[in-house]
């Protein structure tokens, strides 16, 4: 075969789910992101599987998303939509019952006159200056939206993975007085967030690497497994080249396997000469440019040469994004199509 195969473990993906709804205060409910095609990992197995094991939200960025998971959990989840009413999403937000999180007086305009007593959030801004409503635009609609009863208000945390950043606090208190005498359901935190304590948990936390085993939850469950096959090894002698540009330069006689994978796969270009990947466990340098649909990988110091080489697994998609100057989500939400996709732990 010669594509890489990624095995993804959604008892895992449950497991860390539980544990960040444990980490959650009392009376506090846990949702789950599963957005961008459930961060690489499949947004139907994934909300599948943590449907059975008690989530009962979901959250998407886009309407098309929620079809999708619709499709996997069936009627009853709550699925929310990050982007709101847009344009032409009418339809497919009343036929599927999604919940848009409405971002601005337009919006709110456009769902009470397309979708008249159909379930919505609001969505504030806090500072981060992205989506939802200012604070001046929610006093001008306050009440109205009030009046219509909305599902649930939430806002979203800029800096919640570094602990410290005062950005936390002062979002947190921006939060607290837009919401202040509100009997709504409220919802601040995402994983970073519900790292930083009961504070920021309110009624409802919406996770989303934590599930899938990033950081910053340091203690997650690795969820996934990336094997790639090696197409061909050869041997070059000291002062030969590998890859496009001569980026590397064999400093002996060196051993290289050239491993079916590249960055149309999600291998950022960026970690050239840089990221490792393993061989039984052993990490075997990239050498040369990511290409396209291939990498070229030092293996001189293996005792036999490898059939297939392990890019995730040993190493979390966090560390490999170290070596290109990113993050894991980068990483995970890249993964291509072109893996075959097999899952343990699923129900189905």
């Amino acid at each position: 075969m010669g594509r890489g195969t990624l095995t993804i473990d959604l008892d895992a993906v449950a497991a860390n789910w539980a544990a960040l709804d444990a980490e959650s205060a009392p009376g506090c409910a846990t949702a789950a992101c599963v957005k961008a095609d459930g961060y690489g990992l499949g947004a139907a197995a994934v909300a599948g599987r943590l449907a059975t094991a008690g989530c009962t939200t979901f959250f998407v960025a886009m309407a098309e998303e929620g079809a999708t998971v619709r499709a996997a959990v069936g009627d009853g989840p709550r699925i929310g939509v990050f982007s709101g009413h847009m344009p032409g999403d009418g339809s497919m937000l009343g036929d599927l019952d999604l919940t848009p999180m409405l971002n601005s007086v337009e919006q709110m305009t456009r769902h009470f006159e397309t979708l008249p007593g159909h379930p919505f959030g609001i969505q504030l801004d806090t500072g981060m200056n992205r989506l939802g409503l200012e604070p001046a635009d929610w006093e001008a609609v306050r009440d109205v939206a009030l009046a219509q009863s909305p599902w649930l208000i939430m806002s979203h945390l800029a800096c919640a993975d570094e602990p410290d950043h005062p950005m936390n606090s002062a979002q947190l208190a921006v939060f607290t007085e837009m919401t202040g005498g509100i009997n709504v359901p409220l919802s601040l935190a995402a994983t970073g967030g519900i790292l930083l304590g009961a504070d920021y948990h309110f009624d409802l936390t919406r996770p989303g690497i934590g599930l899938y085993g990033g950081l910053p939850f340091a203690t997650a469950t690795p969820t996934l497994r990336l094997d790639v096959p090696v197409i061909q090894i050869r041997t070059i002698a000291r002062g030969e080249t590998a890859g496009y540009g001569n980026s590397w330069t064999a400093t002996r006689e060196t051993r290289l396997a050239t491993i079916a994978s590249g960055y149309a796969d999600g291998l950022i270009r960026a970690a050239s000469n840089r990221a490792v990947v393993f061989a039984d466990g052993t990490p075997c340098p990239v050498v040369g440019r990511i290409s396209m649909d291939l990498v070229t990988v030092d293996v001189t110091h293996l005792a036999q040469p490898p059939d297939t080489l392990e890019i995730l697994g040993h190493q979390t998609p966090d560390a490999f994004a170290t070596a290109a100057d990113t993050i894991g989500y980068e990483v995970l939400t890249a993964l291509g199509p072109r893996y075959l996709r097999r899952y343990s732990g699923a129900t189905t």
